[in-house]
């Protein structure tokens, strides 16, 4: 194993987790509100935030799909030794990492069933940048509207009809997530 992979992990695990737990907790209650973290240092190209994300949400019986660039030995190699999280296919992914286009298609990742509707898919979406304008947000959690600077709207209108199944989102930049779960509804900006 690369020496850097022993790097990059919470300095101290259990107060790391409790802060990075309450950051992505809010920004699932509140869709739309950028959420700032601190305590990782992922290799490259994951962000601060996606590492964040990973050490506190993942653990050695949640599956992980690397897409794209983020499917790389430096990655791999920090996942093992500070999460223990086994690398899987897409279709059997808890979570699923990388960019927008390197996650497509999105209909690869579980959405759930009638029964156990919470048997999906998180998506962490790497971006250079989040910004809180664009799409409209609507939903539980958000007092009138939010703005979100998405991808691709349509995808998550679709997303949103589905529910009770559907993708649960994060997106991340540098040390900032924001969250989009199931239930927003998202209109063009």
């Amino acid at each position: 194993m690369n020496a850097d992979a022993l790097k990059g992990g919470f300095a101290n695990a259990p107060v790391g987790a409790a802060h990075g737990f309450r950051a992505a907790m809010n920004a699932m209650a509140r869709p739309g509100k950028i959420e700032v973290v601190a305590g990782a240092v992922p290799p490259a190209p994951m962000s601060a935030a996606a590492g964040v994300l990973l050490l506190t949400l993942c653990d050695p019986e949640t599956p992980v799909y690397l897409a794209g660039a983020h499917d790389c030995e430096a990655v791999r190699q920090w996942i093992a030794f500070h999460v223990g999280a086994p690398l899987i296919r897409p279709e059997r992914a808890v979570f699923a990492l990388g960019t927008w286009d390197a996650l497509a298609p999105l209909d690869q990742f579980a959405i759930g069933t009638a029964e156990y509707p919470d048997r999906s898919a998180t998506v962490i979406v790497e971006q250079l940048e989040l910004v809180a304008e664009g799409a409209v947000l609507r939903g539980p959690g958000i007092k009138d509207t939010a703005r979100l600077g998405l991808p691709d709207v349509s995808v998550f209108q679709r997303n949103a009809m589905m529910f009770p199944l559907g993708l649960d989102f994060f997106f991340t930049a540098k040390d900032r997530l924001v969250a989009l779960p199931r239930t927003t509804k998202v209109e063009a900006g």
